[in-house]
C-alpha cells in the first residue's frame, strides 16, 4: 500500500515538473521516429505493395530462393560456432586474470591490449590481416610454408576473424562475474577434498552458467549481424547481412530486401529478448554483490604454466594480426616487395581525398559523441530515478538498437526517410545529409552508453538528489549540478566510446552515405574489396591512431579530472 502511495506521489511530482515532462515527450518522439519508425516501414515493405496490397508473397519468394536459405544456414552456423569459441576463449582469459597468479607483468599488459584493440579499431581490420598473413600472397603461407594456392575466404576465414574480434567482449563480461564469486564457496569445496577441476565444474561453472549463456548470446548476435568481415573475407560464402546488402544495392529489390531484413531482425530480436530479459536477470540473481574478501590465487605450476602459455599465444597472435596493418601500409607491395615506403600514405591524401575522408568522419563522430553521451545519461536517469508510465517503453526502445543489425537499420532509414510517410518537410530532407549519419551514430551507440549510465546511477543514494529538491532546485538543476557530476566518469566514458564506435562504424552507414560525404571506414572497405591492401591499410592505420589517441586522452582526463580522482583526494 505504501509503495503504491509512493509511486502516486512520484507521478504527481513528475506531472508538476514541466522540464521533466518535456524531456520525456522529446525522448519518446526521438526514439519512435528514429528507431521504431524505420523498423515499422521495413515490416510494411515486406508485406505490402501498391499492386498486390497486403501479401506474404515477398517472404515466399525470398524463402524459395536457394541462395537465401543457404545464407540463413551459413549465418546460423557461423554465429553458433563464433559464439561458442568466443565464450570459451573469453572464459579462459577471464579465469587466468582473476584466479591465476601470473608471474610476468607482460602478460597483464597483453591482456589489456587485447581487450582494447577490437574497441579502437575498425571491425574488419582482422580480415585484412588474415588475407595478408594466410592468403595466396600471405607471409605465412607463401613465404614461410611455401603454399601458393591457400584460400582464407569462406566459412573458416569468417569464423576465425569474428572469434578474434568478439572474444574480448566475452572476456570483459566474464571477468566481472568471476570477481563477484565469493571465494569461500570454492575454498569450502577444496577443504572437503575436491580437486581444482572438481571445484571448477561443481561450484564455479554452475554459478557462471547464466553469465556464459549471456556472453554466448551477445557474441551470437554480434556475429550474425556483422557485415564488414563477411563482405571482405567471406568470398562466395553468403551470410544474411551481405545477401541483404547485395539485394538492395545490386538487384534494387526493396520489398525482397525488406523481407530478408525482417527475417534477420526476427532472429536477432529473439536472441536479444532471451539475453536481456532472462539471462541478464538470471546472472544478477546468481551472482549478487561483490566477493566478501580477496581470493587466494592459484600458484600451482601445473595449472599456471599451461593456462598462461595458452592465453599468451592467443594474445600474441591477435597482436601480430593488428601489427600487420601498419606494415601493410609501409611495404611497397605486400607479399612481393617488402621494401619500406610511404607512398600509400601519400596516395591516401593526394589521390584519394584522405583529408576530406578524415575530416568528414571526425566532424560527424565529434558531433554525435556528446549528443549520445548526454542522451544516454538522461535516459539512464529517467529509468533509474523516476517512475512514470512510459519508463518501460523508453528503456526497451533505447536498448533495442543493440539487437538491430546495421544493415537492417540502414535499409529502414533508406525506406523511411527517402519515401515512407514523410514525402515532404524536414524529415524527408534528412536523407543524403550529414544529419542522418549523425542520427545513425547516436542510435547505434545509445545502448552502450545507457547501460553504463544505469550501472553508475544505481550506485548513487536517492537521498542526495532529494535533498537538492527539498532546497528548491528543479529537475534540470538537480541533474546538471548533482547527478551528472557524480556520474562524470560514465559520461566521459560514454563520450569517447560513442566517438570510437561512430568513427569505426560501417554496416549501417555504407547504405546511407552519399558522394557528398567521404567516410574512412567506407574507403577502407572499398579498397579492401578491390584488393588494394596498401591503401586500405594506410587508411586503417591512421584511423586506429585517431581512435587509440581518443581513448588515451579520455583515460588521462578521467585520471586528473574524474570523480574517482576526487574521491581518492577526499580519502
Amino acid at each position: 500500500m505504501k509503495s503504491r502511495q509512493g509511486a502516486r506521489l512520484d507521478r504527481k511530482k513528475l506531472m508538476a515538473d514541466p522540464i521533466m515532462m518535456t524531456t520525456i515527450a522529446v525522448l519518446i518522439v526521438f526514439l519512435t521516429l528514429f528507431i521504431l519508425y524505420p523498423l515499422a516501414i521495413l515490416l510494411v515493405d515486406s508485406i505490402y505493395s501498391k499492386d498486390a496490397g497486403l501479401t506474404t508473397s515477398f517472404f515466399s519468394t525470398v524463402l524459395d530462393m536457394g541462395t537465401f536459405r543457404t545464407a540463413i544456414s551459413n549465418t546460423l552456423k557461423v554465429g553458433f560456432l563464433v559464439g561458442l569459441v568466443s565464450t570459451v576463449i573469453g572464459l579462459l582469459f577471464a579465469y587466468v586474470e582473476v584466479y591465476v597468479k601470473v608471474r610476468t607483468p607482460l602478460m597483464g599488459g597483453l591482456f589489456k591490449v587485447v581487450s582494447m584493440l577490437p574497441v579502437v579499431s575498425p571491425p574488419f581490420v582482422l580480415s585484412l590481416s588474415m588475407i595478408m598473413l594466410f592468403g595466396k600472397a600471405g607471409i605465412v603461407t607463401r613465404h614461410l610454408l611455401h603454399i601458393y594456392d591457400n584460400s582464407v575466404y569462406g566459412f573458416w576465414g569468417i569464423v576465425i576473424v569474428q572469434t578474434l574480434t568478439f572474444f574480448p567482449v566475452c572476456y570483459m563480461m566474464l571477468k566481472g562475474l568471476l570477481k563477484n564469486i565469493d571465494p569461500s564457496l570454492e575454498e569450502a569445496a577444496r577443504d572437503m577434498g575436491a580437486s581444482r577441476g572438481k571445484v571448477f565444474t561443481s561450484v564455479t561453472l554452475p554459478l557462471l552458467l547464466p553469465g556464459l549463456g549471456n556472453a554466448f548470446l551477445v557474441t551470437f548476435i554480434e556475429s550474425i549481424a556483422d557485415f564488414a568481415n563477411p563482405m571482405i573475407i567471406g568470398g562466395s560464402y553468403d551470410t544474411l547481412a551481405t545477401t541483404i546488402y547485395l539485394r538492395i544495392t545490386g538487384a534494387y529489390d526493396k520489398n525482397g530486401a525488406s523481407a530478408m531484413a525482417v527475417v534477420l531482425l526476427t532472429i536477432t530480436m529473439l536472441m536479444f529478448m532471451v539475453q536481456k530479459y532472462y539471462l541478464e536477470r538470471k546472472t544478477a540473481a546468481t551472482l549478487t554483490g561483490k566477493a566478501s574478501r580477496g581470493r587466494m590465487l592459484i600458484e600451482d605450476r601445473s595449472v599456471t604454466v599451461p593456462l598462461t602459455v595458452l592465453c599468451g599465444a592467443v594474445a600474441l597472435f591477435v597482436i601480430i594480426m593488428y601489427i600487420c596493418v601498419p606494415f601493410g601500409a609501409l611495404f611497397k607491395t605486400w607479399g612481393y616487395d617488402f621494401h619500406l615506403t610511404t607512398k600509400w600514405f601519400v596516395m591516401v591524401f593526394e589521390r584519394y581525398k584522405g583529408f576530406k575522408a578524415f575530416k568528414d568522419s571526425f566532424v560527424l563522430s565529434f558531433i554525435s559523441a556528446p549528443v549520445t553521451a548526454l542522451l544516454s545519461m538522461i535516459i539512464s536517469y529517467l529509468v533509474v530515478k523516476k517512475k512514470f508510465r512510459a519508463k518501460g517503453f523508453i528503456e526497451f526502445v533505447s536498448m533495442l538498437a543493440m539487437a538491430v543489425p546495421g544493415t537492417v537499420l540502414g535499409i529502414g532509414y533508406i525506406r523511411g526517410f527517402s519515401g515512407g510517410l514523410f514525402r515532404t518537410g524536414f524529415l524527408q530532407g534528412l536523407y543524403g545529409t550529414g544529419a542522418i549519419l549523425v542520427i545513425v551514430f547516436v542510435v547505434r551507440s545509445l545502448p552502450t552508453g545507457t547501460r553504463s549510465g544505469i550501472s553508475a546511477l544505481r550506485q548513487i543514494d536517492k537521498s542526495i538528489e532529494e535533498s537538492a529538491y527539498d532546497m528548491g532546485a528543479n529537475s534540470l538543476k538537480v541533474f546538471m549540478t548533482v547527478t551528472l557530476p557524480l556520474i562524470k566518469d560514465s559520461f566521459l566514458s560514454g563520450l569517447v566510446t560513442s566517438f570510437v564506435r561512430s568513427i569505426t562504424a560501417i554496416s549501417a552507414i555504407i547504405l546511407l552515405v552519399t558522394p557528398q560525404y567521404l567516410l574512412i571506414t567506407v574507403q577502407i572497405n572499398e579498397f579492401a574489396e578491390k584488393g588494394s591492401y596498401g591503401i586500405a591499410c594506410a587508411f586503417a592505420t591512421i584511423l586506429i591512431l585517431i581512435t587509440y589517441g581518443a581513448v588515451l586522452l579520455m583515460n588521462l582526463f578521467i585520471r586528473f579530472f574524474g570523480t574517482s580522482k576526487k574521491l581518492k583526494e577526499a580519502d
